[in-house]
């Protein structure tokens, strides 16, 4: 049976949000809104923060959930998970981003059963179907797939329309074949997560700040899982309000 760890990293310094784990939507610390969707996987035996500030391993031990503390000066998230659960005994880590106050069970499993269906997979991500606009903007990030669903290429920009013009390729619903909207969820077999975490960061992926592409260079399989719904995630103050509209409007 693989044993399967959900890790939430959680930064307390974030540049464009200090404290942001512990911003309060609707009174509750953002972080504990993470914990409370990722407990509700069913494939999940065990959730954990990963964190560098004692402020939030407060809040998250008061909830009934295990914090870890890790290194502040740690490069990436990644980088936090893998020092916070590189003793612990488990095959499958799943990264829950610490700034997804809506993510929910179905994309947390989404995202494992192919790590279970297939034990030489190295990492499994999420994607949703792309609109016109989402195609255009540099802010989305794009994933092309080949035909077993396994990433191609990450990229910012309009993949694979830096040519031809996508147009012809919409439906009714003005969503664009040939590649999906990102979701930045991962799911890593624990020994590649080792390696990724070991080699340092390659020329493809600093050109476009996108560390899922040293998995590539390493020669990782990828699974992308097409997926109905997406998670809205808090960058900036504006976005926790956002956030705090739309669970007041669902309340």
């Amino acid at each position: 049976m693989s044993k399967v760890l959900g890790v939430i990293p959680a930064r307390f310094a974030s540049t464009r949000f200090p404290g942001k784990p512990l911003a309060k939507i609707l009174g509750r610390e953002m972080i504990l809104w993470v914990i409370e969707g990722a407990k509700k996987s069913k494939k999940l035996n065990e959730v954990i923060v990963a964190t560098d500030d004692q402020r939030i391993v407060d809040v998250v031990e008061k909830s009934g959930t295990r914090a870890i503390m890790t290194d502040s000066d740690l490069p990436s998230g990644t980088d936090r998970i893998w020092e916070a659960i590189k003793d612990e005994p488990c095959d499958v880590v799943v990264n829950i981003q610490g700034d997804e106050p809506l993510v929910t069970a179905s994309l947390v499993d989404a995202l494992i059963e192919p790590m279970l269906a297939d034990k030489k997979l190295e990492m499994a991500t999420l994607g949703h179907a792309l609109t016109a606009e989402d195609l255009n903007s540099l802010n989305i990030v794009k994933v092309v797939s080949n035909l077993k669903g396994e990433a191609l290429y990450f990229s910012r920009f309009p993949i694979p329309y830096s040519r031809g013009n996508a147009k012809h390729s919409m439906d009714i619903h003005g969503s664009v074949y040939g590649a999906l909207k990102h979701v930045g969820m991962y799911a890593y077999r624990k020994s590649f997560l080792k390696e990724f975490c070991s080699a340092a960061p390659v020329e493809i992926e600093k050109a476009e700040s996108l560390e899922q592409l040293r998995a590539l260079h390493l020669g990782a399989r990828i699974k992308v899982i097409q997926v109905n719904e997406s998670s809205l995630g808090v960058d900036t103050p504006e976005d926790l309000k956002k956030v705090e509209a739309y669970l007041g409007a669902q309340k």
